[in-house]
């Protein structure tokens, strides 16, 4: 089970990265579909008359065209979410096997932790899609962080089938792990839509150069805005929860609850970000540009605890699996 699990992780980066390309050849395909402003007629205007005279009757003022996809590109479109949904069904079988591998939850270590966070923001993106369909634009930024985050947990973070060390054999494994892997997850869809939002913001502001441009055909900003609060706001008490659960949890393993342990500490900032853009979105005069990049920065603590933590520090959680 354990090798029917890093065969199908490694089908699975093909399938993400198949899509990404697909999604990359869409935007390609659709490029000649830019907006274009139609050259308004010439105006002749009548001595003494401020009026034009010369509109054709009943025409309407000429103004940008709306960019349409061309054949081409709706076919990649459509390639581009296929392969997704094959590639999560593919990740899902991994994350599985891995479990059934190593008789318990597989969320034992970080290679782990990682192939459990990305499956459900994969799964979660693909719940969007068929809800709202208007966000599949996103999937070239969502498979891009898939492919990157997978392609670290196989080649830097894999780690052979273990048991548990004995601090994390309890049923506190399975209540805490759980909710952080998931809130994590939720956690990092929404920092698709607030990097999108930026670069539709400026879109819409009238910026033409890169990376503005790929939010050409990407859902209004103000959809993208709400779409990131709304992520936000549902995985936060879930990630406040898994929070609390690790403190009784290390209350019962160590005899205290809270012991600025590495760990906790980013998890601790990584809760003060998040509860900041929870503030700073429901404050009027804190602009929406500054709060999704609080958002992003959020996401980024996320990262920080997730391999800087590992890497860089030594603590109680030094569970990682890598050396």
């Amino acid at each position: 089970m354990a090798a029917l699990s890093d065969q199908l992780l490694v089908f699975t980066i093909l399938g993400y990265l198949i899509a990404m390309i697909s999604h990359a050849a869409s935007y390609a395909f659709d490029g000649g579909a830019v907006a274009r402003v139609v050259r308004p007629a010439r105006q002749l205007v009548s001595v003494g008359s401020a009026e034009s005279t010369d509109a054709p009757t009943g025409s309407t003022p000429a103004g940008p065209a709306r960019p349409r996809s061309t054949g081409r590109a709706a076919i990649a479109a459509r390639v581009a979410l296929v392969a997704t949904m094959i590639a999560t069904a593919l990740h899902f079988g991994a994350v599985v096997t891995r479990g059934v591998a190593a008789d318990r939850l597989p969320w034992g270590n970080m290679y782990e932790f990682v192939l459990s966070v990305t499956f459900v923001g994969a799964a979660g993106w693909l719940y969007l899609v068929f809800r709202w369909p208007a966000v599949r634009q996103l999937g070239l930024l969502l498979t891009l962080v898939m492919v990157v985050l997978l392609g670290i947990a196989g080649l830097v973070l894999y780690t052979s089938v273990v048991p548990l060390v004995p601090a994390l054999n309890s049923y506190w494994f399975d209540i805490h792990v759980t909710t952080i892997s998931f809130s994590s997850g939720i956690l990092l869809l929404a920092f698709v839509p607030a990097a999108m939002y930026l670069m539709r913001a400026g879109y819409e502001d009238g910026k033409r150069s890169f990376p503005y441009v790929l939010a050409r055909r990407s859902p209004s900003a103000a959809t993208l805005e709400r779409l990131t609060f709304g992520l936000n706001a549902f995985a936060f008490p879930i990630f406040t929860f898994a929070v609390i659960a690790g403190a009784v949890w290390a209350e019962a393993a160590w005899g205290r609850a809270w012991g600025w342990d590495p760990k906790e500490t980013w998890a601790f900032i990584s809760w003060v970000v998040y509860a900041g853009y929870l503030h700073a979105r429901a404050t009027p005069s804190v602009r929406r540009n500054v709060v999704a990049w609080i958002s992003i920065l959020g996401f980024l603590t996320m990262l920080m605890n997730l391999f800087g933590v590992n890497f860089f520090f030594t603590g109680l959680h030094s569970y990682a699996g890598v050396n």
